[in-house]
């Protein structure tokens, strides 16, 4: 069994006004991950995820895709040690 790994997400681009944050949290939930997303006020979109490892390293490389008329420039991670409990949620814009 995959060990569980956490981490904080930030994905910077075309990220707003084009459904990532519903993309994101409907990917999440296919693989099995715990956690949310939000738009964040500077344009960003940041999420945490959390789930055995081989699924996180998997939706770290889908994040680059994102939805149709996303274009994803860069998405930064930070390894967390908590982990978040319970259904994956997107949060409001902070």
């Amino acid at each position: 069994m995959s060990d569980i790994e956490t981490v904080h997400v930030i994905v910077e681009g075309r990220v707003q006004g084009v459904g990532y944050r519903a993309w994101c949290a409907d990917a999440a939930v296919s693989r099995g991950l715990s956690g949310w997303v939000r738009n964040r006020k500077t344009g960003a979109v940041e999420a945490v995820l959390s789930g055995p490892s081989d699924a996180v390293s998997d939706m770290l490389q889908h994040l680059w895709r994102g939805p149709t008329f996303a274009r994803v420039r860069a998405v930064t991670q930070t390894r967390q040690d908590a982990e978040p409990d319970g259904d994956f949620e997107v949060r409001e814009t902070t």
